[in-house]
């Protein structure tokens, strides 16, 4: 495997690395709240691990969405978007042994390299070999591992939201898709389903636990499922606002599933006073923040951020940290980018609360297992999956999905190369 990888291609055509000669359409990020997709260049081999994948299913992720509001730093107009794709290999360089051309592969989210000390301890999130950014080794004191359509924060990697993609060390990052998993359930391993279950594992949830979780999105349902999967006797859900339609599909779906809508609490009621009454008088045992730190409730910290005076709210950390038992865990696997104000770290140390970063998953960590579950129908990606579009509505779709749009949990992005709906997954919407 070649050790050089050659990092910051955001837009093949801008710097030449594309193939000119060859268009395909790709989703570009413009500007804050602004998204297009374009005719650009096709990508090409460019290091001699490189994999070119014509992609046959992409989708949105909430963390697309803090890309979209331009809250993670060193965005560049006409960076494509995506991390989390799958593909049929189109073609390979010269030292790619483990995959084939033709071969159904899903790409892992984050790029790593496979030979470095974090790599070999399956922790391939923090790989030091694919992110050449300064400014995130400054900032969090090392860096993540390059991240495919995540700013230049992140090594500057186009994504997949696109019809072609280019996959550095493509032996490590691409997990062949056997013929019984379709891509509507095979795609979800780039990401979702790893960071998901990562959260649930991360957070050490046991036989029994009662487990809170804040945010009903695509992370957050699943946490929940992969929480009852692992012993949890309770789960409680939490969300409102625009997302308070998704605390009523998770219960369809997990009719175990307890609620709180943080926007329809009794006066004087708040989501700590209301877990702790749930449980007891102690709250829950495990806390999951599965949101993220742009999204404010109070005036103070929208200020704050609105002022660049924080980067993130610690609204709902306070919130966890406060709510679960003494000595109880929580997990933070909700995007936060840097820092933020008013922190409670007394209630943290005081009463023996146990705070895991579950960082960037590192999905392949848990790759071959979940791939195991899915074929044998002990997971079930398509509980979440709720729409299908085509790649030249993705303007649109990021829209809808911003507005939390009603009904749309998670969806799956067709290009020329899909193949049609497979049994149980959504029908195309036509926009």
């Amino acid at each position: 495997m070649s050790a050089s990888i050659t990092t910051d291609i955001s837009n093949y055509e801008a710097r030449g690395y594309g193939d000119l000669g060859h268009k395909m359409k790709a989703l570009t990020w413009q500007g804050k709240n602004s998204v297009k997709v374009v005719d650009t260049a096709r990508p090409k081999i460019i290091d001699e691990g490189d994999v070119i994948l014509k992609v046959t299913g992409s989708t949105i992720c909430g963390s697309d969405l803090h890309l979209f509001h331009e809250a993670i730093p060193d965005l560049q107009k006409g960076d494509i978007l995506g991390h989390e794709f799958c593909g049929v290999i189109a073609s390979v360089g010269p030292v790619v042994k483990k995959v084939k051309v033709g071969d159904r592969v899903v790409a892992s989210f984050q790029i790593a390299c496979g030979d470095c000390y974090y790599c070999k301890k399956k922790l391939s999130s923090m790989c030091e070999r694919t992110n050449s950014n300064e400014e995130a080794s400054k900032l969090y004191g090392r860096r993540t591992a390059g991240m495919f359509g995540y700013s230049h924060f992140t090594g500057g990697f186009a994504g997949g939201q696109a019809e072609y993609v280019r996959v550095p060390y493509g032996d490590v990052n691409l997990l062949q898709l056997p013929d019984d998993v379709p891509d509507e359930k095979g795609l979800y391993l780039s990401d979702v389903l790893g960071t998901s279950w990562n959260a649930v594992v991360d957070t050490g949830i046991e036989k029994g636990d009662t487990v809170a979780i804040w945010g009903a999105g695509p992370i957050g349902q699943m946490a929940a499922e992969f929480s009852f999967f692992n012993g949890a006797d309770r789960v409680i859900l939490i969300d409102g606002g625009l997302g308070k339609w998704r605390l009523d599909f998770v219960k369809k779906i997990l009719p175990k599933l307890e609620t709180i809508e943080y926007t329809n609490l009794p006066k004087g009621e708040s989501v700590t006073s209301t877990l702790k009454r749930m449980c007891d008088g102690r709250g829950p045992d495990v806390a999951i923040e599965c949101a993220a730190g742009e999204y404010t409730k109070g005036w103070a910290h929208y200020f704050e951020r609105l002022l660049g005076m924080e980067t993130d709210t610690p609204e709902l950390l306070n919130e966890m940290i406060t709510s679960v038992r003494g000595f109880g865990r929580c997990g933070v696997t909700g995007v936060y980018a840097g820092y933020c104000n008013h922190f409670n770290i007394g209630s943290m140390m005081e009463t023996g609360i146990h705070l895991a970063g579950n960082g960037q998953a590192p999905v392949q960590k848990y790759w071959n297992d979940l791939l195991k579950y899915i074929q044998q129908e002990k997971i079930h990606p398509l509980h979440m999956v709720t729409h299908r579009y085509k790649l030249e509505d993705m303007e649109t779709v990021y829209d809808l999905f911003n507005k939390r749009n009603p009904g749309m949990q998670k969806v799956f992005v067709q290009t020329k190369f899909s193949a049609p709906p497979s049994p149980g997954a959504p029908s195309l919407t036509v926009l």
